[in-house]
């Protein structure tokens, strides 16, 4: 399969990484969270090529994650998070948890914070039925709507039942 042909395969995993999974477009995320708004202040940010900054941020604008707007002068343009965008917040969290574990001997950089209690906010894995953390042994892929009859014919049996000894 190439590249290209990924955004059509019926996988919510792969079909977003093909519009995210390079590390410039979770960068410029992560500055859009940060409150950067203008492409001269992306590019002095990150330090990335004026080219590659414009096909990133066309990218997010085209996938609706990025919205392009005139500022408040009008005399140049914002790029602000749409929903869409702010929706991707809990999956750079998820990044930093990972980073903070694997990544900070030293310690975590940045303590994200909750503004109301001050607690730190995390990202965790929970059963939506009866609200347990469980992790990726507790987990069974399962045939959804939007998966193709091709697909599934090729995909390895799931595991199911409890991951857990007991």
């Amino acid at each position: 399969m190439r590249y290209e042909e990924l955004a059509d395969f019926p996988c919510s995993i792969t079909r977003p990484l093909v519009v995210l999974g390079d590390r410039w477009t979770l960068l410029v995320l992560k500055t859009a969270f940060n409150g950067v708004r203008r492409f001269n202040a992306f590019q002095t940010t990150l330090g990335i090529p004026r080219g590659r900054l414009q096909d990133r941020l066309d990218r997010l604008v085209e996938h609706e994650i990025l919205a392009k707007q005139k500022g408040a002068d009008g005399t140049y343009e914002e790029y602000r998070l749409t929903p869409k965008g702010h929706d991707l917040y809990p999956v750079l969290i998820a990044f930093r948890d990972w980073g903070d574990r694997y990544m900070a001997p030293e310690g975590p950089p940045v303590h994200f914070m909750h503004r109301d209690c001050t607690g730190e906010a995390h990202v965790t894995l929970a059963c939506d039925e009866c609200g347990e953390h469980v992790t990726a042994r507790d987990i069974a892929p399962l045939p959804g709507p939007g998966m193709t009859a091709e697909v599934a014919a090729s995909a390895p049996a799931p595991r199911t039942g409890s991951a857990r000894s007991t």
